[in-house]
C-alpha cells in the first residue's frame, strides 16, 4: 500500500530542470506600467459620452489600476484607473489629481457637476502671470466687497431709523387712543353713579310701600284675631247666664244684671277693638283624636 504522504519523489536519470515549467520574471525585468485588477467606487457622478449612461458616485466596478512610470507631482505617485460603462461597456479612464485633491477624467466620461475646485477643468498649469492677474483680480474684488459692505451697513441704519421712526409713531398713536378711551371710560363711570343713584330711589320708594303693605296687612290680620277671640268670650258668658237661669228662677234681677253686663262687654269691645286681651302662658293640651274608630279598628279590652 502507497503512502498517502510522499515525502520523496522520484527523479529518472535524464531528467532536466530547465526544461520543467517557467521561471519567474524579476519585478525589475517588467516592461511598461504596473497594472493590477482591483475594485473601487466612482469617486464623482459622471455620464458616458458613448450611450449617455449616468452612473451615481459610489457605484462599484471592477477596475484596473495602473501605476505609470515617471508620472508624479512633488513625489507622489499618480494612478490611472480604467473602467467600462455598465450599459454599453465603453472603457473609461481617470486618474488621480494630487494638486487639487481630485480626480480628472480622461476620456470616455464627463463629471455631471462642475468642479468646485479651481483647475480641475480648462488649464490644468498655471503661469505666474495668470497667478498674479488671479491675485490681483481676488483683491480688487475684497475692495469691492467692503465698499458693498459699507454702503449695506449704511442702507441697514437707514432702515433701522426708519423703522424707529415708525414704531415711535405707532407708540404715540397708541398711547393717544388710549388716553381718550380712559377718557371716556371716566364719563362713563360718572353717568353710571348718576343712574345707580336713580334707580336707588326708585328702589328706596317701592321698599317703603311694600313695608306700608306689611304693617297694613299685620294690623289687619292682628284685628280679625281680637275679633275672633271676643266672640268666643262672647259666647261662653252667654251659656253662663242660661245655667245660672235655669238654677235659680228667683235671680232675675241678677241675670238681668249678668245680660246687662255681658251686653255691655261686647259693646265695649266692639268700640274698643284696638285693646288686645292680656297673652296666657298657659300650656294647652290637645285632645288626641280616635283614628281607630275611623278606620274600623276595635280596641281590645284589657284583661285586669
Amino acid at each position: 500500500m502507497s503512502e498517502r504522504k510522499v515525502l520523496t519523489k522520484y527523479y529518472p536519470p535524464d531528467f532536466d530542470p530547465s526544461l520543467v515549467g517557467r521561471a519567474r520574471k524579476s519585478k525589475t525585468s517588467q516592461a511598461g506600467p504596473k497594472v493590477q485588477t482591483v475594485r473601487l467606487m466612482a469617486p464623482f457622478s459622471l455620464r458616458c459620452v458613448a450611450c449617455g449612461e449616468y452612473m451615481y458616485r459610489g457605484r462599484k466596478f471592477n477596475a484596473r489600476k495602473e501605476t505609470p512610470v515617471g508620472e508624479k507631482y512633488l513625489g507622489i505617485q499618480l494612478y490611472r484607473f480604467y473602467i467600462r460603462c455598465t450599459r454599453c461597456s465603453a472603457e473609461i479612464v481617470f486618474r488621480t489629481d494630487p494638486k487639487n485633491q481630485d480626480y480628472v477624467v480622461e476620456r470616455g466620461a464627463k463629471r455631471n457637476t462642475e468642479p468646485w475646485k479651481r483647475g480641475l477643468e480648462g488649464e490644468m498649469e498655471e503661469t505666474d502671470e495668470q497667478r498674479l492677474e488671479r491675485l490681483e483680480r481676488e483683491m480688487a474684488e475684497a475692495e469691492g466687497e467692503v465698499e458693498r459692505n459699507a454702503m449695506a451697513e449704511l442702507e441697514a441704519k437707514t432702515e433701522d431709523a426708519k423703522r424707529e421712526m415708525a414704531v415711535a409713531d405707532a407708540l404715540d398713536e397708541i398711547r393717544s387712543r388710549n388716553a381718550r378711551l380712559e377718557k371716556a371710560q371716566r364719563e362713563g363711570d360718572g353717568l353710571l353713579e348718576v343712574g345707580v343713584g336713580l334707580v336707588t330711589k326708585e328702589e328706596e320708594e317701592r321698599r317703603r310701600q311694600e313695608e306700608e303693605d306689611a304693617e297694613a296687612a299685620r294690623r289687619a290680620f292682628a284685628f280679625a284675631r281680637r275679633q275672633e277671640a271676643l266672640e268666643e268670650i262672647v259666647e261662653e258668658d252667654g251659656e253662663t247666664g242660661d245655667g245660672v237661669l235655669k238654677g235659680d228662677g228667683a235671680g232675675s234681677g241678677s241675670s238681668s244684671a249678668a245680660a246687662s253686663t255681658s251686653d255691655s262687654k261686647p259693646a265695649s269691645a266692639a268700640t274698643t277693638p284696638d285693646i288686645a286681651p292680656p297673652p296666657s302662658f298657659k300650656r294647652v293640651v290637645k285632645k288626641k283624636k280616635d283614628h281607630a274608630a275611623l278606620l274600623g279598628i276595635k280596641k281590645k279590652q284589657p284583661l285586669v
